[in-house]
């Protein structure tokens, strides 16, 4: 049996940690696409370390009228029209993300999920506009709090930038998975847990 003092609901102040990366078509949540989501889900074993659970992933259809901007384009490397994205509209995509996340929330005793991201408050205002543009009233993630892994690699690695900051930490990184939500997702949560689980922080 899992001791109180290791439970998730005790470890972050009743919050649950989700990593979350967002692959758009620009850097203006209100006007350019939200073209990928995923989400990696966090768990805790009887020792209370943190370890990297479920992945869930959606490609996005952009919203009527969004804005596609080259440079950021290139860089993601998504085509919005290839045969095989499977793409879905927002109002799917989210709910396809958000269940499992309050499924999380509920088998953890939390009070609501807090995004964990590298430049979290990026991939928040994207979800953030993306919810309020379908409709969505419940929106398992803090509305504006987050854990940011920029500042915690920052702290324990002195690296910011996320490749460096994963090899500083002793894991290999594959540039050529880059950019993909799920890989950098993926890659984020494993740097999450790591500096978490070797952080010098002890509860009382």
């Amino acid at each position: 049996m899992v001791n109180e003092s290791t439970q998730m609901s005790q470890r972050f102040r009743g919050f649950l940690p989700v990593v979350v990366d967002v692959e758009t078509g620009g850097f203006n949540e209100n006007t350019d696409a939200l073209l990928q989501i995923a989400a990696v889900l966090i768990d805790i074993d009887e020792r209370g370390e943190l370890y990297c659970s479920e992945t869930v992933s959606c490609h996005v259809t952009p919203f009527e009228g969004a804005n596609l901007e080259p440079r950021s384009m290139e860089v993601n490397g998504i085509d919005v029209d290839h045969p095989f994205r499977f793409a879905v509209e927002e109002k799917q995509a989210l709910p396809k993300i958000f269940k499992p996340v309050r499924e999380a929330i509920r088998n953890h005793a939390c009070s609501k999920a807090i995004l964990v991201g590298h430049n979290a408050h990026f991939d928040l205002k994207f979800i953030n506009a993306a919810a309020a543009r379908a409709g969505i009233k419940r929106n398992p993630f803090h509305p504006f709090s987050t854990f940011d892994t920029v500042t915690l690699a920052g702290l324990a690695y002195g690296q910011t930038v996320l490749a460096r900051s994963i090899q500083s930490a002793g894991m290999e990184w594959d540039s050529s998975e880059a950019h993909s939500a799920v890989y950098d997702a993926e890659m984020t949560a494993m740097l999450f847990c790591k500096i978490v689980n070797e952080s010098a922080f002890v509860q009382s």
